[in-house]
């Protein structure tokens, strides 16, 4: 942020406003990612939790029941250290291919696009 914004986040910061909330619980979940470990993880998310479903408002509150409904899930993060960005990434080039699939005769075809790109192979002429 420039000086300027960060003047004007400061003074919007210091009023009353449902945002300006909104915007803290919001960065309070995201200092959660600092915790050390799955135990202080779990103290930081339950006051969180409760923080968030007491805000009085509604879409920190649907949030903040998304976030309990993948709890267990959320907190496995901090026994392996495993996010599933790998997944994602995958997932995308999966779909790329299938946007480039129109055409191919069958599924077979598919699954060896896939195959051939996620292997990134490269094919050069014979030399």
């Amino acid at each position: 942020m420039s000086e300027k914004q960060k003047e004007r986040f400061l003074a919007l910061k210091n009023q009353k406003l449902k945002t300006v909330r909104a915007y803290n619980v919001r960065l309070s979940l995201q200092e959660f990612w600092d915790s050390k470990n799955r135990k202080e993880a779990t103290q930081y998310l339950k006051k969180w939790y409760f923080w968030a479903t007491h805000s009085r408002l509604t879409p920190i509150t649907e949030a903040a029941n998304t976030v309990k409904k993948h709890w267990d899930g959320i907190l496995n993060y901090f026994d392996s250290k495993i996010t599933n960005g790998i997944l994602e990434g995958i997932n995308s080039i999966v779909q790329l291919q299938k946007r480039n699939a129109r055409g191919f005769k069958n599924i077979q075809y598919f699954i060896n696009m896939i195959y051939l790109k996620l292997g990134k192979l490269k094919f050069g002429l014979p030399t």
